[in-house]
């Protein structure tokens, strides 16, 4: 954070006391950033005296604020969005911040790892030969070295649990490549309903996702069962089941 005591107190009533080279040092932002957020109107215009600019506190809290903003992954143009509404009064940032973080909350407890095979293996459930190569060559796994980068732990592990059923890898990363088109498709969807619905404040899309969170992944597991009985009732009824290979009974 940017030391914002270190403005002397001593200032007049505009307090603005700073050049910009000491703006940028007390704010460890380059002169030249400096000049580009002014440019796009992320900061007020400093003080003029004669020649030369004077900044102050409202400067040094502002770089704070987009210092901030872009370590949460805001591009300028959405930052410059917000601090004029922040400048406007139609926006408390200490409210959009704790927005900003139940946004970006993990909805699932699975995130990249750096495993080794030993360890990949055991996430898999069991070995084989040739095994790892299909992994890197069909799932996301990345292989570095004597490591391999795991995007997902959990769908490997759901793709050794079908393998054992009798699911070939190859076809289990492709199911999960179709949920992950049709889903990704989907949660676009609703985030633009919530919002369309959502209150000036956001309070209502926070309240929505706060219900939303827990109540989702029982919503999508109920309505993929039901997707899934009318799938496979249409192919009884097409007859193609009939036409399925199925196990000879042992003699």
């Amino acid at each position: 954070m940017i030391g914002i005591d270190a403005v002397s107190e001593s200032a007049d009533s505009s307090g603005a006391t700073l050049t910009i080279d000491e703006l940028a040092a007390l704010s460890k932002v380059p002169s030249r950033t400096i000049r580009f957020y002014q440019s796009k109107a992320l900061i007020g215009a400093p003080l003029m005296r004669g020649r030369v600019a004077y900044y102050g506190k409202k400067h040094v809290e502002r770089l704070s604020l987009i210092a901030q903003l872009q370590d949460r992954g805001l591009r300028i143009e959405a930052i410059r969005d917000l601090v004029k509404r922040l400048d406007a009064g139609e926006l408390d940032v200490g409210e959009w911040l704790g927005l900003d973080a139940q946004l970006k909350a993990p909805w699932a407890d699975d995130r990249p790892r750096t495993m080794t095979e030993a360890e990949l293996l055991e996430i898999f459930g069991h070995e084989r030969a040739g095994l790892i190569a299909e992994l890197v060559r069909h799932a996301d796994v990345e292989r570095h070295g004597d490591t391999f980068l795991v995007k997902s732990p959990a769908l490997i592990a759901l793709a050794g649990k079908l393998e054992s059923a009798g699911v070939d890898l190859e076809v289990s990363t492709k199911a999960a490549k179709i949920l992950s088109k049709h889903l990704q498709r989907s949660a676009q969807e609703l985030v633009e309903l919530f919002v369309r619905d959502a209150s000036g404040d956001g309070s209502d899309l926070s309240q929505a996702l706060s219900a939303l969170r827990p109540l989702g992944l029982d919503a999508v597991r109920t309505l993929f069962a039901r997707e899934m009985e009318r799938a496979l009732s249409e192919l009884v009824r097409s007859g193609r089941a009939t036409k399925l290979p199925t196990k000879r009974k042992p003699k």
